[in-house]
């Protein structure tokens, strides 16, 4: 699988910025540090989310496809001063093996076809501590918002909605959808993104 993100990364300036996504504040309320805690951050990019969870305690695993993001990832987490566990991997093709407190992921999701889902979905699951959670955003097809100017052509789309239904026996803490600006490729454009935060059992467990 091609990824435009290879060349993307090489350049010395973050693409995507030091800010972590708005998702992450929500994993750390939901299910806070209080002990060790194991999160996976999927497609972590240049590592940016990766590193503010470790800066906050967690043992953090994190893979990306791009060479040039897991690079970035290591420097990043070695610039200030925390220990990630990072490693090239293809979404499609990668299955976890160990269990997780938390799977987080933002942005790369849409990298997964259809006919992959149930299959991956139910992987993530099987592969989560009782109490865990999963924190995920995915980018969803609203016929009056253009397609984004990188065109992608790995990119699967998802509908509202479809999120939520691989998690229809899970307790729903959290989902919203919302279209929102975004520069990243240089050319202003828009994105409609639902966000799910899904605990496998309810809150009043843990």
């Amino acid at each position: 699988m091609s990824n435009i993100y290879d060349d993307i990364y090489k350049q010395e300036e973050c693409y995507w910025g030091f800010k972590p996504a708005p998702t992450c504040f929500k994993a750390l309320q939901a299910l806070p540090p209080v002990k060790k805690l194991k999160l996976l951050d999927i497609g972590c990019g240049e590592g940016r989310n990766a590193v503010f969870f470790a800066r906050n305690g967690y043992d953090v695993t994190a893979f990306d496809l791009a060479d040039a993001g897991v690079e970035k990832t290591r420097k990043l987490a070695d610039k200030v001063g925390v220990n990630i566990n990072v490693f090239k991997a293809n979404i499609n093709e990668y299955r976890l093996t160990d269990k997780f407190d938390i799977i987080f992921s933002v942005g790369s999701l849409h990298y997964i076809p259809q006919e992959l889902r149930e299959d991956i979905f139910t992987n993530y699951k099987d592969h989560t501590e009782k109490n865990g959670i999963h924190m995920l955003s995915v980018f969803v097809k609203k016929p009056f918002i253009e397609p984004a100017p990188e065109g992608e052509k790995n990119s699967h789309k998802w509908i509202s909605g479809e999120l939520l239904t691989y998690y229809h026996d899970w307790m729903i803490e959290y989902s919203e959808e919302e279209i929102f600006n975004c520069m990243s490729s240089g050319i202003p454009h828009k994105h409609a993104t639902n966000r799910v935060l899904a605990c496998k059992v309810s809150c009043l467990e843990r």
